[in-house]
This record gives structure tokens, sequence and C-alpha cells, in this order.
């Protein structure tokens, strides 16, 4: 068994094509003094404001924390949130190579209130739209451009968009023509769409939804049965189901495992789906066993929890966790 230090360093020899929907996670931080006069509700007195890059483009963060060279193709509005959120791209030392700029959608906003380290609200502007015949087009031709110099795809998919079934098609169809491996984050419209990855990641939310069928959380017997839905649907490689503080169950490559979730004091879940994904994508690219893809996957969700708003995962953080662990 390799250790784990030369698959991290194994990790920065790795090209990860991200394809999917970016966004801006935008930040208001204040505190909560008393109640406002004119409804019940509380005023918020702002004491600092902050903008993060969110989706697809904090999995490309968490590829890049994790020493992997991330490329990503997402579409992005034509207004003044996008030249932010390409501007954020590079001052993080990202490429726009892959970016398709749109006059008919905005770019996605969101907005979170955080007082006294409580989520009061959050304010999301943004068009869910399915893309254009040209969008579509000029999508699938960044994909063409970029894809044969990755060693895995990753379809980070949050409806806002970007992808539709031609595009996950063509992206699909493209990967197996170049034998790179493909790795999915789905959501509801898109769910049935992606025959043939390598790596389905639903959460048990998706599964209900994309399946329509009842999955109580902790059930296993539910569990594996959806699963096996799922695959037989589906003819992907595997699967591997996040499910909160219940862990992850992988089926992948003959494997069968549950694993538990790590007892964390968790302050925000914003984002442990795209720290999960991009370490299940690092470990396929290298062609790992199951148990590893899920136990680090697994612990790396986990260790992103214990920090307030999207962030991408530390790398020596997640190393010196999973030696601790025996992973």
């Amino acid at each position: 068994m390799e250790s784990l230090e030369k698959i991290f360093h194994a990790f920065t020899e790795l090209k990860v094509l991200i394809v999917g929907d970016v966004m801006l996670d935008s930040y208001i931080w204040g505190a909560v003094e008393r109640i406002s006069p004119e409804a019940p509700v509380p005023i918020v007195n702002v004491k600092k404001r902050d903008v993060r890059l969110g989706g697809a483009a904090n999995v490309a963060l968490n590829v890049q924390a994790l020493g992997a060279t991330p490329i990503l193709v997402a579409l992005r509005g034509a207004d003044e949130a996008g030249k932010k959120l390409e501007l954020i791209l590079h001052q993080s030392g990202l490429s726009s190579e892959g970016l398709v700029i749109s006059a008919e959608r905005p770019t996605t906003v969101k907005t979170r209130v955080i007082a006294s380290h409580q989520h009061v609200v959050r304010v999301d502007e943004e068009s869910d739209k399915v893309p254009t015949p040209t969008e579509e087009q000029m999508i699938m031709e960044r994909l063409d451009k970029l894809l044969p110099m990755c060693d895995v795809i990753i379809f980070e998919d949050y409806d806002k968009g970007a992808l539709s079934e031609r595009i996950i098609a063509h992206g699909v169809a493209l990967a197996n023509a170049h034998q790179c491996p493909t790795v999915v984050d789905p959501k509801k419209r898109n769910f049935l769409s992606y025959r043939g990855v390598s790596l389905f990641k639903p959460n048990l939310k998706e599964m209900r939804e994309g399946l329509k069928i009842e999955l109580e959380p902790g059930n296993q017997a539910q569990l594996e049965k959806g699963i096996a839905l799922l695959k037989s649907k589906m003819d992907v490689g595997g699967v591997m189901a996040t499910l909160s503080e219940h862990g992850v169950y992988i089926d992948y490559q003959n494997q069968r495992l549950k694993l538990a979730a790590h007892p964390r004091e968790i302050a925000d879940v914003s984002g442990a789906g795209d720290t999960v994904v991009s370490i299940a994508a690092l470990c396929v690219a290298l062609n790992l066993p199951p148990q590893r893809i899920a136990a680090l996957a697994n612990l790396g969700g986990g260790l992103v929890c214990q920090y307030v708003g999207v962030v991408p995962i530390s790398r020596s953080e997640l190393l010196e966790e999973a030696v601790k662990e025996g992973i």
C-alpha cells in the first residue's frame, strides 16, 4: 500500500478539469444588538464584508489546495459580479481560459448574513434556466480544447444552467475517448443524465429527489437498494453517497463499505460537498482503492465543517489527520 506522503505528492502532478456552475459566495459579518421596530427581525450591525469563490470555483480552490492543477469550464454573466469572479480567480492563481461570458444570465451570487457566528439569512441572485444553444456550443468547444490535457474531469452541478444533457453527454463521451475518469457531484435536474461516469457522488437528498425513492438517514437496507437502482439505471462505475452525520457509503470496484463520520465540532457545512468531490476525484485519477477514496474524502469533508463559511481544505491538515487516523 502506497504511503500517504507518496499519494499527496502524486496529487501535485494531476490536472483536473472542472465543468459546472461557478458562483460568488458573499458574506456580511456583524452583530445583533436589537430587534427592528419595523418588523420582528434582527438588526445586523455590519462589521465586515467578504467575497469568496463558490460552487465549481470552490472545487477548483480545493483541488488547488491539494496540490493539483484545476482548469475551470463554466458560465459567468456579463456583469460586475462576473468581473469580480474573474478577478478573484486571477488573484487565486486560477485560469479563466475556460470561462464563457453570457449576456443572457447574471453571475450567481449567494450572500450570507452571519451575526455572532449564527447564519441569519441568505440572499440568492441567480438564474437557473438551461443554457442557450450558443452557450452549449461554447462550453463544448472549451471541453474539446481543455479536456485532452487533463487526468480527471469533475462535473460540479448546482442546477444553475452551466450543464445540460447535451453538454454532459459530450463531456462524458470525450472523457471516455481519452480514457479520462469522470466524477460527478449531481443535482436534481440532470441527475439521470450522467450515464456511464466513473464515480457518482450524491447525498441522500439528491438520491431521494433524483430517483424518487424513500431514503431514511441511517437505514442501510434502503440505501443499498437505492444505490443498486441508481447503478442499474445509469450504468455508472461506482457510487459514493455522502450521508452527513452518518458518514459515507461507497460501492466501487466490486467493493461496498460504509465509513462513520468523524466526531467534529460543526461550525458550517457549506462547501463540504465541494471538498469531498475534489478529494475523491484526485484519488480516482490515481486509481486508489475504494477504502482510501472514501476514507480521505470523508475525513476532508469533516475537517472543512469546523470553519465558518465556504473554505477549501488545508492540505497539511488533511495529511496530518489522515496519518493520525492510519488511512
